[in-house]
């Protein structure tokens, strides 16, 4: 448990000690001052805060960066894991655009098999873009639930 918020402590430094220098300032709230403190220790603010992740993903840097050295109490740890994913979560994919998507986009956004992104990629070559989730309903061979479920990920 103590490696986990080791890694947050070390982003939280880096991003602390950064920022100032190159005249980025980081947002006020709880967590702020800890931040500062252990981030610092090793890195520049900028570097830290350039890194967008959710609690799990600063959980696992601040992991690291315990292991590299970093310093700072359980509750300065937690502060600055609290502070870092309220101010720098990960940020937004784009839409995916189902007429000019590649397989791969499919795959991944959609957790779709690589014969199902064929599958839409053949369909839609043989009858043109798709307008519709309508449209998409009538490709064959694919999971459509698992399109549906992340619609609001697609554009047409």
């Amino acid at each position: 448990m103590k490696t986990r918020f080791s890694c947050h402590r070390t982003l939280a430094l880096l991003t602390v000690v950064a920022l100032p220098v190159l005249g980025v300032e980081l947002p006020d709230g709880p967590g702020r001052a800890e931040t500062e403190k252990v981030c610092t220790q090793c890195h520049d603010l900028a570097k830290a805060v350039s890194v967008r992740q959710d609690r799990n993903g600063w959980g696992i840097t601040m992991t690291k960066m315990i292991a590299a050295g970093m310093k700072g109490s359980e509750e300065e740890l937690h502060a600055v894991l609290g502070y870092l994913e309220k101010n720098f979560p990960p940020e937004a994919l784009p839409p995916v655009n189902i007429n000019t998507a590649r397989a791969i986009q499919l795959e991944s956004r959609f957790s779709l098999k690589r014969s199902e992104a064929a599958a839409i990629l053949k369909y839609r070559k043989e009858h043109g873009d798709f307008k519709s989730l309508d449209d998409l309903k009538k490709v064959p061979g694919i999971d459509f639930a698992k399109i549906e479920a992340k619609q609001d990920s697609l554009v047409f």
